[in-house]
């Protein structure tokens, strides 16, 4: 029986706790350089695609600017534009929000991307309800939180109608009169919807993929319904190997209802990594990684999210706080998108006292062990086989990857992780497509295709 093949994708580190900034070898994520050395590690590595995140507002807490999120990042149409020039293969995915946008707009800067690029454009579409983010734009929050997803499926229908418009052959060129429509009514549209009401004509033929690749991030049952039905791809956080096989057989299993097979869903939980030369050697680097991403502010910020109460005064060597958290709309923050949620904080708070008494550690400990990050852990080898065990078990179809180190910090599992699953016949030795759909083993999406 052949091997199923691994798919990897490479996420930008956001700007925040994440990534180690107090590294020598840590750079810019706003320079060009920066973005155009981890695009080419990625291609170098043949990674499917290149993912950025996006943030709409700069995050608070305590009605301050922090650590977690301490500056924001350029515009994501115009990295990835940029981007197209520097690759040849390459996927470029970007976050775009669905409730803060226009279809028409969205579509247009999509298909134009994926003209420019050849093929290779995706889209992650997201939501936000909260008036925190909304604050930046006209409408301001007015979606109520059940309302998102709705808008989303809409707002995700209205840009396919847009995509659709142009059948792909309407555009004649001629070396003596210049370009024509052989159709007059290419790009043509109508579609209403309780969000939406538009009519008129899409202004860019119909690009190499007829739609981008459409990515999906979400957990909750909104989310997972979301995925089976429009999406050709989902991130997960689920990082054990029963959760991932769990999450997988969920999600898949939804499929058939929306008339689609198993393989037109791709799913790609995110993944952290740290390397080492042993097991033993990596899990010390894990360590100082750790202790790196959270300083004992961060530690501090991380506590408050959990107990929603200002924890300014503690020490972070110190014990962790002795009143239970308070239960219910935020304090510590404008906004849900600005922090972590937990749906036991009293719970959650008492695990974390458990294993502080259990084992002697302060606030700062706590928080380094119960927010771990690392994903794979060890020598090339031990990471290349763990990777490849959770793709063959059905746990995952592959990983979005996130170093901590920018731009840098993908180079080592590039030259010496992706050999190995090569040697395993797990991964390819070779782009053999041109487009992002045909990295991920995706059907083309066009008019002539069943709607989905």
């Amino acid at each position: 029986m052949p091997r199923k093949q691994i798919h990897l994708a490479a996420h930008f580190p956001g700007v925040n706790n994440t990534t180690v900034w107090s590294d020598p070898a840590a750079g810019s994520h706003i320079e060009f350089s920066s973005f155009t050395h981890f695009a080419r590690t990625a291609e170098r590595g043949l990674f499917d695609f290149l993912f950025l995140a996006e943030g709409l507002r700069l995050r608070e807490q305590n009605g301050l600017i922090y650590d977690l999120d301490v500056v924001g990042r350029p515009d994501t149409f115009t990295i990835l534009a940029a981007l197209a020039a520097v690759t040849e293969h390459l996927g470029l995915a970007g976050t775009i929000n669905s409730t803060f946008n226009e279809p028409y707009e969205v579509a247009r800067q999509f298909a134009t991307l994926d003209h420019l690029s050849g093929g290779r454009a995706a889209w992650n579409v997201v939501t936000s309800w909260d008036a925190f983010t909304g604050e930046n734009f006209r409408r301001a929050g007015f979606l109520p939180a059940e309302q998102r997803y709705s808008r989303a499926q809409e707002f995700l229908a209205a840009t396919r109608v847009l995509f659709d418009s142009w059948a792909g052959d309407e555009v004649v060129a001629d070396a003596g009169s210049g370009t024509f429509l052989r159709d007059p009514d290419a790009g043509r549209f109508s579609f209403t919807s309780d969000q939406f009401d538009i009519g008129g004509r899409f202004a860019v033929p119909r690009s190499p993929q007829g739609r981008p690749v459409i990515l999906q991030a979400g957990d909750s049952e909104e989310g997972r319904e979301f995925a089976a039905s429009d999406a050709d791809a989902i991130f997960s956080r689920h990082a054990t190997l029963e959760a991932g096989q769990a999450f997988y057989a969920d999600v898949k299993g939804r499929l058939a209802r929306y008339g689609r097979a198993p393989e037109d869903l791709k799913i790609l939980p995110a993944a952290t990594f740290v390397l080492g030369d042993t097991d033993a050697e990596a899990e010390e680097k894990a360590r100082e990684v750790r202790y790196q991403q959270v300083s004992g502010q961060t530690a501090i910020k991380f506590a408050e999210q959990l107990w929603n109460r200002d924890l300014g005064h503690l020490d972070p060597d110190g014990p962790l706080p002795a009143e239970d958290p308070i239960v219910g709309e935020s304090t510590v923050s404008k906004g849900r998108a600005s922090v972590r949620m937990y749906r036991d904080p009293v719970g959650e708070a008492n695990r974390w006292r458990a294993v502080a008494e259990a084992e002697k550690l302060s606030l700062r400990d706590v928080v380094v062990r119960m927010t771990a990050r690392q994903t794979f852990v060890g020598s090339p080898a031990t990471v290349a086989a763990t990777i490849d065990e959770f793709v063959q078990a059905d746990a995952a179809d592959g990983f979005v990857l996130v170093p901590h180190i920018t731009p840098g910090g993908l180079d080592e599992f590039a030259d010496t992780v992706v050999p190995l699953l090569q040697e395993r016949g797990s991964f390819r030795t070779g782009y053999t497509g041109t487009t992002l759909r045909e990295h991920l083993g995706l059907a083309l999406r066009h008019t002539e295709a069943a709607p989905s």
